[in-house]
């Protein structure tokens, strides 16, 4: 043979020999062998790793490393290495010369020199490349030295051997070769100091990671110390390592966005080449542009159906060559999987070959080890590879959804919902992320199948096929099930969608609903929602019962159909301990393959459903940035040019602004005026490219600035809401704050404009935010201003203000372009130009003058209102005199109100009043005041009182009844094993064995018994679960809607919505099936250690250290993994909170051009959400790797005591407990994973138990103290005595108000603002109970009664008109307690007849989020309609009309004195001309009434009504 000859000269000596190696008791190898595949086996590992490592590091630079010590010794042992080995070469050599020698004493040499130079050039090239610690060089050493060990032994018993000669030469050499081989491996342990300039220089908290050795990174003990200091205190946000390079938002999402665009753009082209032939023809004929317009959109459906863009093959492209590593350890894994029952079948022949070698026993016990100790650290390399992938791929997903969101055109996001988009972001990109873990199963699972078939085969024979046909049997069945529960999944998503929506407009309209005591009304609609979602939960519940029948009786069943064909076939077909356990073994790896199929089978639809839904969205319409031409200021037009241009909101609409022409000049200041609902709001919008342009020309040059009708605040620093990412100018944003009258309210906050502002926000008044808007706007110093309506939402005085120093002629824009939407009659003489809208036309322009002489609309328009208050501005402004006095009246007004925070206007959403007391607050004790409380992360173990309050939600029969099944199950499933293993130790005579039908049948009889407890548990656990959370749900909402208005100031709408959403998805579809794979895995571990116990008892002494040393590793890892989990969740809270806040904003956003900026906060919200969930993942690593160890250990003493003890044993035991014991890795694995799952899922029911547990306000309604229904029948009001305080630790707003106000007056309230106006309406509807004295109500103490009985005889005309989404009907009377008639009645009187009747589906129509599809003004007009429709004794205006134009605001004036003739209003104006009629004005200051009487008397009186109505120039 040619080996031979090339192991001797003579080709003597053998290669290989069967009674040196294994027959013997005393093993060795031949020289031959030693000298060949020993030393080349680490060649060849270096010549394959080479190439493919060389390149990998040729593209992947991580910087430079410094040459240090450590480097200069590996070098230097290198480069010893080769000259060893040469030197081997050139003695062999000169050996040659005096005698023949083998050809192996010079290849062998030459190979291992030349690997000895590669391996050195390796470490030079990593240190170069920046590789800190690497596993391919680690390796390498590790097996060279594994080699080496052997030849040494060998070597050794050869010396030891008398009368061996000794190749005294060869002999040295080789030693040295052994010791610095050890070295480099010892010196291969320790990471390298990081390359120079890497980013972890400059971090503060760099992660381990990467300078990590690579046995570090293996075993994860680079995370250790994380857990250390997470076991001695809670982790906290600070304790968290940074985001690694590779996994921050900057460089994953233009990598996917990149590619995405590339897609995108291929399928749009095609589609659209031949759309805009026909429109080229067109141009000259422009009277059918309309036609071509639904020509195109007709052409673009078909043909985008044909072409989609492919999202999947758009993540495969930017997330598939990282993930494809996966794949590699994936094969390795499985291929080692089956290593387990093979050494099993070893073991076994030696355990019944009583003359075998000891030695043997011990080799495959060690073999055993060893395999499961590799498959551990592959599996677990795996899965980290996976979720990492996993984790980036939601970074990426999240990032792509926030850039689309900034960009969509306003139908696109018609199309959906704020919710919807939020549901994207949080639970699509989740899925995408769990699927990572699962998708390589698609191949794998097939792969393990055919595999175990095969060795099954070999070890029965066709029998096989009876099981295999159960299994295939129950494939279909298990695909229905996966089927069924997808549709399912799909209608609980849409009732969660809307439950979601719902819940949301609820939190944003929730104290409309306190106002008006609609809670319950609102209830039940949301339970209405959620009971349709628990019936689909219910149906789910029966199919995973099923399916959880079907996965735990699926082995049994293929395993009892095997072996009972097997033994009736033929009477010599013996069932032996190793086919029997062999057989259970393969059996027991088939069922994960074939439990897992079905389950990613559902997970890849499930991420289909969220592909598509994310496609659909990131191929949303994007508006069309060069539909308004953006120039620089040079060209002499005008600022703003439009010629005879057309919008809608949609391409599909119809035109709302047609035909518009008009120019503006540069630095000139325009008014648009007209009726409600005319257009002047879209008109701006348009301007701002947020419309679709059919057709025309739109140029506006320079920057903009705009300032929406509806202010948008964000929550941040008042400063930060201003400044909005410009550089900061101290003395320019002095002056803004001056100029937009913000200084006084600056002066009450807590922390001056360090203060935070809520959500939306909260603790600013309407007229507060709308003064921060336009002072954001005038900060930013742009050339053309867009201002909506500015001046609706403050008071005359302030309006003056603003008008004068900030919009006017003399103000701070004065040299800027202005447009300026308007119904304040008595600034526009001073204005330009003035654009009159109706109907989306410009009907009427010119300057005021000319407007007059034209005798149109507009001076009819005026005539009616401007009277006498315009002759009064116009002498005012015109004479100089006056002029000079203004600035002593505006000391005057700053003097006189320090409490201009308007939050008093604002329902008292503030939770600072008092101006006077905040202000001699120390100033350490502002800076402390925070207002949003963050959702908070709870810390230290889960109580006991959570599991039980959980266990009581489910009822403690059904949950004890649970656990009683799940012990008959495992019972029967240990016995049915151990007969098993009585059957195979059953004697053979005559080749066959006898009782085989008792056998078989009681096998089966503990079957099936096993499969009904399975089927029981199932059951009872899943309905138990839907019982748990239709009672929590409930629960939480009922107490959410009956907390006081002061817990939703204080609490995130997004914290609440997280509640609603995440945590009771979490226990609708987490916690049921947790459960019972917790309880599952508990009783199959302990089942094991019992099995193992009964076989070999001396396992005793074993067990109960690895137990210990398993609770210690778990309990180090629930303490850290808890924390970090609980740190993730609160740290996802922000980037909900922010991306809704930024799609509320999306317009302001676009038109200051910030995007930029907002994208980088939201990624770094995002990073600082990862950075919580990468550690969490290698905790989860971590923790398996060390728990496998555990179960290694196990497998190890369980096999090793079986080989000690092998005399005495039976087969059939060995193997039931070495099959047991080869189970108990997964067990542990899984008994972990799940008893950490249910701590940390455990947690929601401790949230929404925590929400249960708040303040609440007073009963809704009480039996006893009830009013009559009449109740109140005159209207009388009392205060006696009556103060009001916010919070406790805050001075009262109201102090010792007495007023006696008779039935049927009509009283006006005015004071500056802040002066605690809109508190003492607060008092009325006891949003805030009171502080001291009482309030009388036609002779009963409203603290006395019911909130409800109260709430509902009083009727508010709030300051903030708010709709819900739902029929119009809906949102006028929720209770269905009117007629159609009554409520056409209220919408006549109401005047919104006319509107609503043109509507399609008249009162059904269906009012958007907000209501946003309708005006301002005619939200205000629907909340007239509802109070009209309740008509009560007691009507409270807060300052209704802040939003309609004068003409609508006369109509809802005049209806009000007809239709409340009899009733008490009272009324709290900021237009004072409204109240001169009235029959007596009450005028508070600092919280205390200081005049009050009818109009004409006060104004005698000279006081500061007097100069109030001297500010509105009534006087």
């Amino acid at each position: 043979m040619g080996i031979e000859s090339f192991c001797s000269a003579d080709a003597s000596e053998p290669f290989w020999d069967w009674n040196l190696t294994w027959h013997t008791e005393d093993p060795d190898f031949t020289p031959c062998f030693q000298n060949t595949v020993l030393v080349w086996i680490p060649c060849t590992y270096l010549w394959i790793c080479f190439p493919v490592y060389y390149l990998y590091l040729r593209r992947h630079d991580r910087g430079y490393i410094q040459m240090s010590n450590l480097n200069k010794a590996k070098t230097a042992l290198g480069l010893i290495l080769w000259i060893v080995c040469w030197a081997d070469l050139f003695y062999s050599f000169w050996e040659r010369s005096q005698i023949s020698r083998a050809p192996f004493y010079l290849i062998s040499p030459t190979v291992l020199g030349i690997t000895m130079l590669v391996a050195t050039y390796l470490i030079q090239y990593e240190r170069i490349k920046g590789v800190q610690s690497s596993g391919v060089m680690t390796i390498f050493w590790f097996i060279s030295l594994l080699c080496a060990t052997v030849i040494l032994i060998s070597k050794i018993k050869h010396a030891l051997n008398m009368g061996a000669e000794v190749d005294t030469f060869r002999y040295v050499t080789f030693c040295i070769y052994f010791v610095l081989l050890f070295a480099q491996l010892i010196l291969c342990c320790f990471p390298e100091q990081p390359p120079l300039f890497s980013e972890t220089v400059n971090d503060p908290n760099p992660c381990p990671e990467f300078s990590a050795s690579f046995l570090s990174r293996v075993t994860f003990w680079w995370i250790t110390g994380l857990m250390i200091q997470g076991y001695r205190s809670p982790l906290e946000a600070k304790d968290l390592w940074s985001l690694n390079k590779d996994d921050k938002s900057e460089q994953i999402v233009p990598v996917l966005a990149r590619n995405w665009a590339k897609e995108w753009s291929k399928t749009k082209r095609r589609p659209l080449d031949m759309l805009y032939a026909p429109k080229k023809q067109q141009k000259s004929s422009d009277s059918n542009g309309d036609v071509t317009e639904e020509a195109e959109a007709l052409i673009i459906k078909p043909s985008q159906k044909s072409s989609e863009a492919s999202l999947f093959k758009v993540l495969y492209k930017t997330f598939g060559p990282y993930f494809l590593m996966s794949f590699l350890f994936k094969a390795a894994h499985d291929l080692l999987m089956f290593a387990g029952p093979e050494i099993l079948k070893l073991l076994l022949n030696f355990v019944n070959n009583k003359a075998a070698p000891d030695w043997q026993g011990y080799f495959y016990t060690v073999l055993l080890f060893v395999c499961a100790c590799l498959q551990t650290l592959i599996l677990h390399q795996y899965f980290h590879i996976c979720f990492v992938t996993g984790m980036r791929l939601k970074t990426a997903i999240v990032g792509v959804i926030y850039r689309k969101a900034l960009v969509i055109t306003n139908s696109a996001r018609k199309t959906s919902t704020v919710g919807e988009i939020v549901n994207l972001m949080s639970v699509d990109a989740q899925r995408f992320m769990d699927l990572a873990t699962y998708i390589n199963m698609i191949w794998s699972a097939p792969f393990q199948v055919i595999l175990a078939l095969y060795l099954l085969w070999q070890n029965l024979g066709p029998s096989v096929l009876a099981g295999v046909a159960v299994m295939i049997l129950l494939v279909p069945i298990n695909a229905v099930m996966a089927m069924k529960t997808k549709t399912y999944q799909v209608a609980q998503m849409k009732s969660k969608d809307n439950r979601i929506k719902l819940m949301n407009e609820i939190l944003n309209g929730i104290k409309v609903l306190k106002l008006y005591a609609w809670e319950l009304a609102f209830r039940e609609k949301v339970l209405e929602i959620r009971q349709k979602e628990l019936q689909v939960l219910k149906k789910s519940a029966y199919l995973a019962a099923m399916a959880t029948f079907t996965w735990v009786c699926a082995p049994f069943l293929v395993a009892l159909s095997t072996f009972a064909v097997y033994v009736t076939v033929n009477k010599n077909n013996i069932l032996d301990a190793q086919k029997a356990f062999v057989s259970l073994a393969l059996f027991n790896i088939l069922r994960f393959p074939l439990n897992m199929l079905p389950m990613v089978i559902s997970n890849i639809v499930e991420a289909s459903v969220s592909l598509k839904r994310l496609r659909v969205f990131l191929s949303h319409e994007e508006l069309d940035p060069d539909s308004i031409i953006r120039g620089p200021t040079t060209e002499a037009e005008g600022c703003i040019v439009v010629k005879n241009a057309t919008f809608s909101w949609s391409k599909t609409d119809s035109p709302l602004l047609n035909s518009i022409n008009f120019t503006v000049p540069e630095g000139s200041l325009v008014a648009v005026v007209g009726q409600v609902g005319c257009g002047k709001s879209s008109l701006l919008s348009a301007l701002l490219g947020e419309m679709d342009k059919k057709e025309g020309y739109v140029v506006v040059k320079g920057s903009v600035a705009y300032v929406p009708q509806q202010a948008w605040v964000q929550n941040a620093t008042l400063e930060d809401n201003i400044v909005f990412g410009r550089e900061m100018n101290e003395s320019r944003y002095k002056r803004v704050i001056e100029v937009c009258a913000l200084l006084p309210d600056i002066e009450i906050l807590p922390s001056g404009d360090k203060t935070e502002i809520g959500e939306k926000g909260v603790n600013l008044s309407g007229g507060q935010k709308q003064r921060v808007s336009l002072a954001r706007a005038v900060y930013c110093n742009a050339d053309v201003y867009l201002l909506d309506d500015p001046l609706s939402a403050v008071d005359a005085h302030v309006g003056k203000h603003i008008f004068e120093k900030v919009i006017g002629p003399k103000g701070i824009l004065k040299n800027k372009t202005r447009l300026l939407v308007t119904h304040a009659i008595n600034y526009l003489p001073q204005m330009d130009t003035i654009l009159v809208m109706t109907d989306g036309e410009i009907s009427e322009m010119g300057s005021y003058q000319e407007l007059l002489e034209q005798d149109g609309a507009f001076a009819e328009f005026l005539r009616t209102y401007a009277n006498a208050e315009q002759s009064m501005e116009n002498s005012d402004t015109n004479s100089p005199s006056t002029k000079e006095g203004k600035p002593v009246e505006n000391g005057v007004l700053v003097n006189e109100a320090p409490g201009k925070l308007m939050h008093s206007r604002d329902t008292g959403k503030s939770q600072q009043q008092s101006s006077t007391a905040e202000l001699q607050k120390p100033l350490a004790e502002k800076n402390s005041w925070k207002l949003m409380e963050a959702d908070t992360a709870k810390t230290g173990r889960v109580k006991a009182s959570v599991y039980w309050d959980y266990m009581k939600a489910i009822g403690l029969f059904m949950s004890f009844l649970s656990i009683f099944l799940f012990l008959c199950n495992h019972i029967a499933s240990l016995a049915s094993n151990y007969w098993l293993s009585l059957w195979t130790d059953d004697p053979v005579i005559n080749g066959t064995q006898q009782y085989t039908d008792v056998r078989l049948g009681v096998y089966g009889a503990l079957g099936i018994s096993q499969g009904i407890a399975v089927f029981g548990y199932s059951m009872v656990v899943s309905i138990g679960g839907i019982f748990a959370s239709r009672h929590l749900h409930h629960n939480l909402l009922h107490n959410v809607l009956r907390s006081p208005m002061s817990f939703f100031e204080r609490t995130p709408s997004g914290n609440l919505v997280n509640r609603f959403s995440k945590e009771i998805d979490t226990i609708d579809s987490t916690i049921p099936p947790i459960i019972k794979m917790f309880m599952g895995s508990m009783f199959n571990v302990i089942g094991a250690c019992i099995i193992i116990l009964l076989a070999t008892p001396i396992a005793a002494v074993i067990i109960p250290p690895l137990g210990l040393a398993y609770l210690f590793v778990q309990r180090f890892y629930v303490a850290t993994s808890r924390q970090l989990k609980r740190l993730e969740s609160v740290s996802r809270s922000p980037v909900y909170s922010h991306f809704n806040e930024t799609l509320l904003g999306v317009s302001i956003i676009r038109a200051f051009e910030e995007q930029k900026r907002f994208i980088k906060q939201n990624d770094m919200k995002v990073d600082e959400n990862q950075k919580a969930y990468y550690p969490s993942i290698v905790a989860n690593r971590w923790l398996a790797v060390r728990l496998e160890y555990v179960g290694n250990f196990i497998v190890l003493f369980a096999a090793l005591f079986a080989v000690i003890a092998r005399n005495k044993l039976s087969a059939g035991l060995v193997g039931l407990s070495v099959s047991y014991s080869l189970q108990i890795t997964a067990y542990l694995n899984w008994l972990v994973r799940m008893s950490s799952e249910v701590e940390t899922n455990i947690v929601a029911v401790e949230r929404v138990k925590e929400y249960t547990e708040m303040e609440k306000e007073a009963e809704w309604s009480i039996e006893q103290t009830a009013p009559a229904s009449t109740w109140p029948e005159e209207g009388k009001i009392e205060f006696r005595g009556y103060g009001l305080r916010y919070r406790e630790d805050l001075d009262l707003v109201l102090k010792n108000v007495n007023v006696t106000i008779n039935g049927g007056e009509k009283i006006g309230i005015v004071g500056r603002t802040g002066a605690g106006k809109s508190s003492l309406t607060l008092g009325l509807f006891r949003i805030n109970e009171a502080a001291e004295g009482e309030i009388i109500i036609d002779g009963i103490n409203i603290a006395k009664i019911g909130l409800h009985d109260l709430r509902f005889k009083i009727t508010i005309i709030p300051q903030d008109p708010i709709l819900f989404s739902g029929s119009l009907r809906m949102n006028l009377d929720p209770f269905d307690q009117h007629s159609d008639e009554d409520i056409w009645r209220s919408l006549e009187l109401a005047h919104l007849k006319n509107f609503v009747s043109s509507l399609p589906d008249k009162l059904n129509h269906e009012c958007a989020e907000g209501g946003e599809n309708l005006s301002v003004g005619q939200r205000q007009l629907v909340c007239l309609a509802r109070a009209l429709l309740r008509k009560s004794k007691i009507l409270v205006l807060d300052e209704a009309t802040a939003a309609v134009d004068l003409e609508t605001d006369k109509l809802i004036q005049s209806t009000i004195k007809s239709q409340f003739e009899e009733c008490t209003v009272l009324t709290i104006a900021h237009r004072l001309n409204t109240i001169m009629d009235y029959t007596r004005v009450l005028v508070l200051e600092r919280g205390e009434v200081v005049e009050c009487g009818s109009p004409e008397q006060l104004l005698r009186e000279r006081g500061i009504f007097y100069s109030m109505a001297k500010d509105s120039g009534l006087v």
